[in-house]
């Protein structure tokens, strides 16, 4: 008779690597509904970033700057080329491209109030030019995108730039969305739409179909501007290599490079998580492109997807670039994904309306819902009075102004008197991925992975 003592069949309960929570959620969601997810905002899986750098702060072998006594300058000019009357910006900090449409009129007046404020530029975004941030901005770049909606002539005339939009980091490859419930009678009317209907932008131009066509459309804008307008040509971070030759080769004054972290007020879920490549390596291609053109200094290069800080913008101006330009950061300063919102001058708790939305602050991606909590991706009359110009330009203000803080201590501390002598020599990697992607040693080796040693 067997006495040994029973024990229990243990069952396995550890969660599969390759069919996780989340990716039983997906299939769970598509089994029940045979619809892709469609969200705001940009990729959320873990990705390599400026995070994985570090700058090589002046100590024996390098003087810093004395902070309080010695000028470190940010004076940023763009569109060099050809145009006669390029911009002069005084920090390299732009606000990305966001449409009226996506978002509401109080936050496109916020943003060229702040922009204004702080001596740089924002950008209209699909839909065209409004009055409220053509009057609010002092240097406005006006996009041409694909869809054309809301395009005039007279718009083009009386913009600071032009940004031809070939693509955007979060979906390159793919049109715009804006879902009927955010087409409401003014946006409807500037895009000739019908209201309430979802629109799906085209995504390709429809006048051209490769690169010489681009160099026809580039002179056309020059011509219906006297050659005064810097001519931006902004890209999906994709073959950047080629891309930006393309660019160049085409006639652009600035290349504007949308990485995979860039975001957007809607598309589908698989396309931010899974076409593009990181920020960090597309921007070691863009200026290795311009290098092998000899175009370094001549073409400006502005770099965007994922930028929150003041130390992003360092390296991402050591890394080579001129520039960059801003948007989820944007939205967060507003008060995207904010547990209140200011009215009066009082917080007023919102968590109450993401939990409609199914989602909290924090984590709240519903932009193409029309139902922000805190009124700034929505048309909804009431839902955007939550945001006041005068509230959010203040708050942007701040956050811009943080960020050249603390672009130009770090530039100090590495001995840089002007922050776009910042250079690779000043950074070094932290991940073996990395020190590949960005082309730059591994922190305390001389050597660079793929590319041999210094």
């Amino acid at each position: 008779m067997d006495h040994s003592p029973s024990f229990p069949k243990r069952i396995q309960t550890e969660e599969s690597a390759t069919f996780d929570r989340s990716a039983l959620d997906y299939i769970h969601n598509a089994a029940a509904h045979g619809l892709y997810e469609i969200r705001g905002l940009g990729a959320k899986r873990k990705l390599p970033h400026f995070d994985d750098l570090v700058f090589l702060g002046a100590s024996l072998s390098r003087y810093p700057l004395e902070g309080y006594r010695e000028k470190c300058l940010t004076k940023t000019v763009l569109g060099t080329r050809f145009a006669t009357k390029p911009i002069t910006l005084d920090i390299p900090i732009t606000i990305a491209g966001m449409s009226f449409g996506a978002l509401s009129a109080n936050v496109k007046e916020a943003l060229g109030l702040a922009a204004t404020a702080m001596g740089t530029s924002t950008t209209t975004g699909d839909g065209g030019m409004t009055p409220e941030e053509r009057n609010s901005s002092k240097t406005l770049v006006y996009q041409c995108l694909p869809s054309r909606y809301g395009f005039q002539p007279d718009d083009v005339r009386r913009a600071d730039a032009i940004e031809i939009v070939i693509g955007q980091g979060a979906k390159p490859g793919g049109g715009g969305m804006l879902l009927g419930q955010k087409v409401n009678p003014r946006v409807a009317a500037m895009r000739t739409l019908p209201e309430g209907i979802d629109q799906r932008s085209a995504c390709r131009h429809p006048d051209w179909t490769g690169p010489d066509d681009l160099v026809i459309k580039i002179h056309e804008l020059r011509e219906i501007t006297d050659w005064k307008t810097p001519i931006y040509v902004k890209i999906g971070a994709t073959r950047v290599f080629n891309d930006v030759k393309l660019a160049v080769h085409a006639g652009a004054d600035v290349v504007v490079l949308d990485g995979m972290q860039g975001g957007t007020a809607a598309t589908q879920t698989c396309f931010i998580e899974n076409v593009g490549i990181p920020t960090l390596a597309a921007l070691r291609q863009a200026v290795d492109a311009l290098e092998d053109l000899n175009m370094k200094g001549q073409v400006q290069l502005i770099v965007s997807g994922g930028i929150r800080t003041g130390a992003d913008v360092a390296k991402a101006l050591a890394m080579g670039a001129d520039a960059v330009s801003i948007g989820q950061g944007v939205l967060m300063a507003l008060g995207c994904n904010h547990d209140s919102y200011e009215q009066n001058g009082q917080r007023i708790d919102a968590t109450a309306d993401y939990a409609a939305l199914g989602a909290r602050p924090g984590s709240c991606h519903h932009c193409h819902t029309g139902r922000c909590p805190v009124g700034i991706t929505t048309q909804d009359a009431v839902l955007e009075q939550r945001l006041q110009p005068a509230s959010g330009a203040r708050h942007l203000k701040n956050y811009l102004k943080t960020l050249t803080m603390e672009l130009t201590t770090i530039a100090r501390a590495c001995g840089k008197q002007n922050v776009h002598h910042l250079e690779p020599e000043d950074l070094v990697a932290l991940t073996v991925e990395a020190a590949a992607m960005a082309r730059l040693p591994l922190a305390g080796t001389n050597w660079i992975p793929g590319g041999g040693s210094l």
